[in-house]
């Protein structure tokens, strides 16, 4: 049986790794652990290469947590300015002992109200509860849910970066020497 573990105890990021596994490698046997990591950086990156090196943070104290682990995961929310409004995103980081990969979900503008609390220091997460009066959000359907009526929810937003960042690992063959 292969063991996952994942940087977080957010049920939705352990969900979002388990199916997007359970995709790319139909009928294996796994587990998937969650550890809890300190990574020293701000709660909400606010960029693009501060998300992406959150994530790959993650991952690697993941794999010093649990060195006896198949594949570690880190997976980091965040968001970035532009002349248009606030991005949100995430990047999935999934490393074993031979192979690395990583991918980035897609990106959705935040409403105005949210993006100034979250400009403001307010963890995005937070700032959705307040704006949206819910608790806790972004251990359920996250910003994403909310704006988009559950059609697209965070869960279901991970679960393609996860499944693009396994690729090395079903192509290990394709990835030797990256």
């Amino acid at each position: 049986m292969m063991k996952l573990v994942v940087a977080s105890h957010n049920p939705v990021k352990l969900a979002a790794v388990a199916d997007g596994f359970r995709a790319m490698f139909p009928g294996a046997l796994f587990q998937v652990r969650a550890v809890s990591v300190e990574t020293g950086l701000a709660a909400q990156p606010c960029s693009d290469e501060e998300t992406l090196q959150g994530a790959r943070l993650r991952a690697c104290l993941a794999q010093q947590a649990e060195p006896q682990a198949d594949l570690w995961f880190g997976v980091e929310g965040g968001v970035q300015d532009t002349p248009q409004g606030m991005l949100a995103f995430a990047w999935v980081v999934a490393l074993s002992a031979t192979a690395s990969g990583q991918a980035r979900t897609g990106a959705f503008y935040l409403p105005p109200a949210v993006a100034s609390l979250v400009r403001e220091g307010v963890e995005l997460g937070e700032a959705d509860d307040i704006v949206f009066g819910r608790v806790n959000s972004k251990q359920e359907n996250g910003a994403v849910g909310l704006l988009t009526g559950d059609v697209i929810d965070r869960k279901s937003l991970y679960i393609p970066a996860v499944i693009l960042a396994l690729i090395p690992h079903k192509n290990p063959a394709l990835y030797k020497g990256g």
